[in-house]
């Protein structure tokens, strides 16, 4: 009875600690995301043009008359101050706004494009966190041999190639010469398959992708996960827990890569922003329906309210990621969030 009651108390003190960090990480996060919505809000005003000049020449003919009476239906003669209160006001009330150039509700556009690229970008951090880290482990464990120096080497050109130029790469190679994936696009036009035949057929499209968007972050954490791994070696713990006769795989992975998540970890938190932020390149060499190829085509158009909300969608998904990152820093290491620690 008394370790069930023990276990229910580590349990609840655990839960108290997560909320309690979810919580502060979210109040300070938050006034952040509104700072980016009115300082990008105010920069895109000098911005050029506005949808209605590309609508307008994308038409071909337009009359003065007419392009004045659709910058008035969209808000776009008010003053910017203007522009401003009436978005915030809006945005209060969950209304991310019109979009001109696409004729429908900024929400509904975004949510339409947030499934596919939320799921390039998860693959991609997920692929580079699981290979990035068991390549830092193999280098830890090898340090100064043949084997360390060559995926250093190998780390060392996935970091500094462009992810451009790797992607067309793979397209060449893979799609063009050797025909096994496609080239672009996120499934088969006209396909009618569902189920297992369904995600088979998405997981082809998503290959390409994936990889080229994952390449330069696994260069990353495995250069990162090599460093903090040595010098998680080097700790009081790990000589202790050899002089107790765990074996060196045991210490590694029980003690020394466990310490060495949390720097990878805080690393991937601020790489969910970037990540978006970089596949604008790359959904748009491969055809990906995503935001990114949204937020380029979005700023080709003039589309500002768009690409507002993808920036105001992309803070709050950088705000969770971080809440996400230290509710795994106390788990990893309890005395990250602790009352004692927070003093």
């Amino acid at each position: 009875m008394e370790a069930l009651t023990g276990h229910w108390n580590l349990t609840m003190s655990a839960l108290s600690r997560t909320a309690r960090i979810a919580a502060k990480t979210g109040l300070h996060a938050l006034p952040t995301a509104v700072g980016i919505v009115v300082l990008s809000f105010v920069l895109l005003q000098f911005a050029p043009g506005d949808a209605v000049d590309v609508l307008a020449g994308e038409a071909g003919s337009a009359t003065a008359e007419g392009m004045a009476e659709m910058r008035a239906r969209f808000g776009l003669d008010r003053p910017v101050l203007e522009q401003l209160w009436t978005y915030l006001a809006n945005l209060a009330q969950g209304n991310l706004g019109w979009s001109p150039r696409y004729n429908m509700p900024v929400s509904q556009l975004i949510w339409e494009r947030v499934p596919d690229s939320l799921i390039l970008a998860g693959a991609a951090l997920v692929l580079a966190l699981v290979i990035g880290v068991s390549l830092g482990a193999v280098m830890a464990a090898n340090e100064g041999q043949a084997i360390d120096r060559l995926l250093s080497v190998v780390s060392l050109i996935f970091y500094s190639v462009p992810g451009f130029w790797i992607a067309l790469m793979l397209i060449v190679l893979f799609s063009v010469k050797l025909g096994w994936l496609p080239s672009g696009g996120a499934e088969t036009i006209g396909s009618t398959a569902t189920g297992l035949a369904a995600l088979l057929d998405k997981l082809r499209y998503m290959v390409l992708p994936t990889v080229s968007l994952s390449l330069i972050y696994i260069a990353i954490y495995s250069r990162l996960s090599r460093v903090s791994m040595i010098e998680a070696k080097a700790q009081d713990f790990v000589r202790t827990a050899r002089a107790k006769g765990l074996s060196e795989r045991r210490i590694l992975l029980r003690h020394v890569l466990r310490n060495a998540l949390i720097p990878v970890t805080t690393v991937a938190g601020m790489h969910v922003g970037g990540m978006l932020g970089g596949s604008v390149v790359i959904e748009t060499i491969y055809g990906w329906p995503g935001l990114g190829r949204l937020a380029y085509e979005a700023v080709m158009g003039r589309d500002f309210g768009v690409l507002l909300g993808i920036l105001l969608f992309s803070s709050l998904l950088v705000i969770f990621a971080n809440v996400m990152v230290d509710i795994v820093h106390g788990l990893l290491d309890p005395r990250v969030g602790a009352p004692d620690a927070a003093v």
